[in-house]
């Protein structure tokens, strides 16, 4: 059994096979994952696990370059925006429309489904490296 960190086994292959530049994307309950991305889904039920709780796990492992995010969610959903950069530390982030977020996630290596369901609660988080 692993020890330490992310315990999801997908979730743990992906983040170690990631490269400089390649693309996770997290997202809401709504969100539509195109065709032949890798899709693992975590909903349970609404709010479980939250968008922000899955960000924070993510993050513990995932060397961050920057982040892609909707600027719906800045405007939409205001509280839930202010908590992500929170969490980002101070990492470059990119808005872009929602539309543009979607056509995205199509070059994504997986994208991971929360139980979120604030409008908006969706993120792009590209790889950095760690040297």
């Amino acid at each position: 059994m692993k020890k330490i960190g992310v315990i999801n086994g997908p979730i743990s292959e992906v983040i170690a096979k990631m490269g400089h530049y390649d693309m996770l994307m997290l997202g809401d309950a709504g969100l539509p994952i195109p065709p032949g991305v890798r899709r693992i889904d975590l909903a349970l039920c609404q709010g479980v696990p939250s968008f922000i709780q899955t960000l924070r796990v993510v993050l513990s492992e995932l060397k961050l370059q920057s982040v892609v995010v909707a600027s719906e969610m800045q405007e939409v959903s205001p509280e839930l925006y202010k908590k992500t950069l929170n969490e980002l530390d101070g990492v470059e982030v990119e808005l872009v429309s929602h539309e543009e977020l979607k056509a995205m996630s199509q070059k994504a290596v997986a994208v991971i489904r929360t139980g979120e369901f604030t409008p908006y609660a969706n993120i792009i988080l590209k790889s950095g490296v760690v040297f």
